[in-house]
């Protein structure tokens, strides 16, 4: 889902200050009217002072050295490398799996809603769902021979048409469909929840839970048009910051959303060929 390390940034979400703003905001302490017999020096610590004390957004300005297409790309191909390198090791310690996904998930929130991009925990997070990756995908594996292959062949054909549709201009973003999206996203993982302390205390006796039949089906079908849907942000987010010219850091920031996303999708496929394929 989109990454809100990327969509809190006003440079990448579109919503970019303009330099009239900016003044208005960051200027406007010193701009008020100067009393008589008040010193001008003083006048202007003490509007600094005001502008220190007041905590200001964080701003985003041209870069000399900004985030480009190529640069993005190339730490989204170093991040999946590390992702497939440690699958392995997960593929064969699938006992792994379970624990690398609790610290995955936790990395995965620390980086999000981070200030800052921090090239270290995003490497970390790769690392970690890599091994929770590779430890499902050899458990599913064992389970109906060639499904990781036809889910990652599905992860690809998805990443691949929402992306050509998307630099076609037929696919974008708009705040209604965003507000629906955000419903949905919120409703999906209330359900992923519910089904996941019914599974955890044994309280259903399917190994999906509630996600198992038509039910099953409809929901995974969901899930895949919502991770679209938040690749389509992810690639809106990116565009935006290449074209403001943000400084080349936020290009692991963007590598990072497209991860999660690419990771979301990969495990609701897997899952949903599993549902159809299973008894």
């Amino acid at each position: 889902m989109s990454n809100p390390a990327l969509s809190n940034n006003p440079a990448l979400n579109g919503k970019t200050l303009t330099a009239d703003e900016l003044r208005r905001i960051y200027d406007q302490p010193a701009a008020q009217t100067q009393r008589p017999g008040v010193d001008a020096s003083a006048s202007a610590e003490n509007a600094s002072a005001s502008a220190d004390s007041v905590q200001q957004p964080p701003v985003i300005v041209p870069s000399d050295k900004p985030m480009t297409y190529e640069n993005t790309i190339s730490k989204t191909v170093m991040l999946f490398l590390i992702v497939l390198a440690f699958g392995a090791v997960g593929w064969f310690m699938p006992a792994l799996a379970l624990p690398a996904a609790i610290v995955g998930l936790v990395l995965g929130l620390v980086n999000a809603f981070k200030k800052e991009p921090s090239v270290p925990l995003i490497v970390l997070y790769a690392v970690f769902q890599g091994v929770f990756l590779g430890g499902i995908s050899g458990v599913f594996e064992a389970q109906w021979s060639g499904i990781v292959s036809q889910a990652i062949m599905g992860t690809l054909i998805v990443f691949a048409t929402v992306l050509l549709l998307f630099r076609s201009g037929k696919v974008r973003t708009s705040p209604r469909a965003t507000k629906i999206f955000m419903v949905a996203i919120i409703g999906y993982a209330a359900f992923s929840l519910v089904n996941f302390v019914l599974m955890v205390f044994n309280l259903t006796d399917n190994p999906w839970g509630m996600r198992s039949g038509w039910l099953g089906i409809a929901i995974g079908a969901l899930a895949i048009i919502l991770a679209s849907y938040s690749l389509v942000m992810d690639f809106e987010m990116i565009q935006n910051g290449v074209k403001n010219r943000v400084p080349e850091k936020w290009a692991w920031s963007a590598a990072f959303g497209l991860m999660v996303t690419l990771i979301w999708l990969y495990v609701e496929i897997l899952r949903l060929l599993a549902i159809l394929r299973g008894d």
